[in-house]
Formats: structure tokens, sequence, C-alpha cells
């Protein structure tokens, strides 16, 4: 049952970082043994963790384009789901890329300063296939890239065994032993590769794992290396990408999910319920909060979430999410409730509140968040799907410091300089630089401004 406790009982260490360690040593293991022995690495590694070790990894774009062509056939809500999804979140990347404008401007008389913004050259996009293959997660990687202009996306996920494969696969668990099947024709998930050529993808490996980001970021005889590396996993896969950054650029390194919910007595207990079981059954260590100053909700909310978890195909993870993680936090007021979030900075934050001046004021005074979601009827599920908006974001307080993958991870802002001959501001220019290059001890600096006034 979730806990119910006052705000001055809120332990100091909830509000830091969550850090779950025991994976970087074998992290780096397998990224030594990638670099030094590439293909030959992925197939060990596949063989050892995933149900299928394929022959080859890249899977023909043909058979992306059947996936997606036996769901519009057999599952045509999910088809139309993801097309709808899709262009949502175009529309909203391309109106996030017109944000960046190029640029060019006097500053100074005959000296111009611009900006260009440039989409990386290839990107890397991980998707995850585990107990639930999120199908969004295609949508929601690939299309800001696509829509910054990135020339080339490679998706990387977790191999399955090819339908022409599985009169022989033999994949089992025996005696407590896995045993992947070997050399077969490479495949992935259905709906992951259905989603993906829906989104445009061209080149769909079959690879996951820790092993699959470092082969993006240091390329193999197979999979080329990338500029840039996108989307969630499991700690592995985090603590993967956590060690390529610098080698690739990454968007972020996220943790297990959370939603903080601030609401106030119009909010419907079954409603808000729903949206902290949402969040608590993607993980046994998911985060669902919720903070109010109503008492009597804090019980509705409570008792709702037992008798909907009874009803969930997936209760035993939301439980333990719940029972472990999850708490109900009374506060003296709405504004204390503001500043508990902006403390926690969490990934999603909702505003359970009607609309008007109150809900106004609690939304200027939030500032720590993934993203937000206002009033009754912006369920975060909605960000989850099919909203524009991406659900690819901070975790564990990291909201502090950054916002959620966009088009801008895969455009870089890069500015440029041009100087007029013989123009006031090049060389007032040049006289700072040689006063400032000598001041620092570094003549040559001051020599190469010195030698255009010449």
């Amino acid at each position: 049952m979730i806990n119910i406790l006052k705000s001055n009982e809120i332990e100091k260490d909830w509000f830091s970082t969550r850090e779950f360690s025991g994976t970087n040593e074998t992290v780096a293991k397998i990224i030594a043994d990638v670099v030094q022995n590439g293909d030959a690495a992925l197939k060990a590694y596949s063989e050892q963790f995933d149900v299928s070790s394929p022959k080859d990894f890249l899977i023909p774009e043909d058979e992306l384009r059947t996936a997606a062509e036996k769901m519009k056939r057999e599952k045509p809500d999910v088809y139309d789901a993801i097309c709808y999804s899709h262009e949502k979140a175009y529309t909203f990347a391309m109106r996030q890329k017109e944000s960046f404008d190029d640029f060019e401007m006097e500053i100074a008389p005959g000296m111009f300063t611009g900006q260009k913004t440039i989409p990386v050259k290839k990107a890397g996009v991980y998707v995850p296939a585990g107990r639930f293959p999120l199908l969004s997660t295609v949508v929601m990687t690939v299309t800001p890239a696509i829509a910054a202009g990135v020339e080339d996306v490679i998706l990387c996920t977790p191999p399955r065994v090819h339908p022409d494969d599985t009169k022989i696969a033999a994949t089992k668990n025996a005696e407590g032993q896995h045993t992947a099947f070997l050399n077969g024709k490479p495949y992935a998930d259905e709906g992951i590769m259905a989603a993906a050529y829906i989104c445009g993808v061209k080149k769909c490996y079959a690879c996951g794992g820790a092993q699959a980001i470092a082969a993006l970021a240091y390329g193999t005889e197979s999979i080329p290396a990338v500029d840039v590396i996108v989307g969630p996993g499991n700690r592995f896969v985090q603590a993967a990408k956590k060690m390529v950054f610098g080698k690739v650029g990454i968007d972020m390194v996220a943790g297990p999910t959370e939603v903080f919910i601030i609401a106030d007595g119009s909010a419907n207990p079954a409603w808000v319920a729903a949206d902290l079981l949402a969040q608590a059954e993607h993980d046994v260590i998911a985060q669902p909060v919720l903070a109010t100053t109503d008492a009597l909700l804090a019980e509705k909310v409570r008792n709702e979430i037992e008798r909907q978890l009874l009803l969930l195909p997936t209760e035993k993870t939301a439980r333990a999410s719940i029972d472990s993680y999850g708490r109900i936090i009374i506060c003296s007021s709405l504004d204390e409730a503001a500043q508990i979030a902006n403390r926690k900075a969490p990934e999603h934050l909702e505003l359970a509140m009607e609309e008007g001046k109150e809900r106004d004021a609690i939304q200027k005074k939030v500032h720590n968040f993934g993203s937000l979601f206002i009033g009754h009827y912006s369920a975060e599920v909605f960000g989850d799907y099919a909203a524009g908006l991406n659900h690819t974001l901070p975790t564990s307080t990291s909201a502090r410091y950054t916002g959620g993958l966009s088009v801008r991870v895969f455009l870089k802002t890069v500015t440029t300089l041009r100087a007029e001959k013989k123009s006031d501001g090049m060389k007032n220019t040049a006289s700072a630089a040689i006063a400032l290059g000598n001041a620092e001890g570094l003549s040559a600096h001051a020599a190469a401004a010195k030698i255009r006034l010449e």
C-alpha cells in the first residue's frame, strides 16, 4: 500500500540522485571487447543474453515493410496510432527546428558574427525490447532525428528468431541454462520493425544491450559508428551510454521513470490513481508521487490505487513500485508542493487542478521537470504516446539542468565570423586581441592579431 506522510517527514536523501550501481565494470569489459573484436563480440553477447544470435545484424528493409503491412492488416488500430503519433511528433519537431534560426549580424562596423544550425550526419537510436517492446520509443527517437535532417538513422534493437527459423530454433531454457538460436536470419520484434518502417528507418540492426551502444559508438564490421546515440534502456545500456559519451554525443543517462502529481481538492481520485499506476507498471523501481493539501483526497487516492491494482495485468510490477517507492505527501500549501517538486525535479510533473488563478500561480512557480502536464485532462500518458511531445525525458533530478530528447540533440549550433578589410570593427577587435594576448603571455596570439594591422 502506498505510504502517506507529511511534508516534514520526507527523508533528506529522497531528493538526491537515484544511483543504481554494480554495472560499470561489466559494461566497461563489454565495450572493450566490442572495440577489439567487433562483430565477433556482438555475436558472442547475443548468444549469451538474447534469444537469437543472428548470422548478420542488418535487417533487410523488405522485412521492415512486411512487418508494417502485417500490422496494418492484422492490427489496424495500432498501425493508425503509430502513424498518428509519428505525424504529431514530426510536426512538433519541425516547429522546434524552426526556433533555431541562422543569422548574421554586424556586431561592430565591418565585423559580422553569425550562427548556423547543422544536423549531425549519423544518429544511433536504441529501442529496448524486453518485457514491453516500446513501439512508441521508435517514434520518439527516430522522428526528431529525421526532422533535424540527419542523413543516416541507425536503429539497434535486440534480436528475435526469424519466422523462417522457428521450426528449427529450439530456443528454450533447459535446466536453467539460456540457449540462443545461432546463425539465423536477422530479425527483431515485429512491432518495432513496423514502427521503424512507418517512421522512415532504412537501417535497422538486430543487436541489443550495452554491446549495441558500443557498436554504435565505435563501429564494427557491420554496424557503422555514429555521431549521437539516443534512446532508453536498462541500467547496462545507460551505463554504456555514459561511458561512450565524449566519443559520441548522447541524449541523457535515463534512470527509472517517475511522476509527481500536484493535486488540489478538485482532482478526481480515480484519475490520479490511474496516472500513478501508469508509471508504476513500468518498473519495480519506478517512483510515483502525489503531493496535495487535501488529506481526504490522499485517502481516496490510496483506496483507488488498491482497487485498480487488482484489475491490472501488470499488478505485480506496479505493486512493487507503489509499495516501495510510491508516496503521497500531505503539504501545508500548494506553494509548498511546488517547492518540493522543484527540489525533486521529476521526469513528469502533473498539475491536477482546475483552471484558474491558483493553477496559473503554481504553473509559474514550478521550473524543474522533464514535461509539464497542465489540468485534469492533460494525462501524462498522452505525452508518452501521441501528443507530439517527446517521452524520452530526464530522470533522477537531472531535470534541474536539462530537458528531454528533442530535435536540438541532433543539431549543432556553430558560429561564424567575417571581418571586412580596414573596417573599424576589425581594427578595434585586433587591438583588443593584442592587449589580451600579451596580458595572458600568449605572444603568438597577439602577433596574429597585430599582423593584420600592419
